[in-house]
């Protein structure tokens, strides 16, 4: 399974480094896949929340337009919800290759 996703995660997106998710996200929807409660521990400065489990009902919200910078902890959901996307008829769609765990620019967290 696992060389699937790799596979096809490989046709359907492109898997940035942290110095290329940098340079584009400025003019990208970065998207965290993680649960709320990880979100609200931190995340990529100007991330919004679209847990995984709850993509296909939120991914209206995503516009077809702009590019799709997602993330979560590793890599495996985001390239599960590349492939979902794609399916969708979305076409820009860039992962994260560290995941989060391994981000090393700027965060945001909650105050409380």
């Amino acid at each position: 399974m696992q060389i699937y996703l790799y596979l096809v995660g490989k046709r359907v997106s492109k898997i940035l480094t942290n110095d290329e998710f940098k340079q584009g996200m400025r003019s990208a929807q970065i998207i965290d896949l993680r649960e709320a409660d990880s979100f609200k521990n931190g995340r990529i400065m100007g991330a919004r929340n679209i847990p995984y489990s709850q993509l296909s009902i939120l991914k209206s919200g995503i516009r077809k337009d702009m590019p799709i910078y997602l993330y979560e902890n590793g890599r495996t959901l985001a390239t599960r919800a590349a492939i979902q996307l794609h399916k969708s008829g979305f076409k820009d769609i860039y992962v994260l290759k560290t995941g989060f765990t391994n981000w090393d620019g700027k965060i945001k967290k909650n105050k409380y």
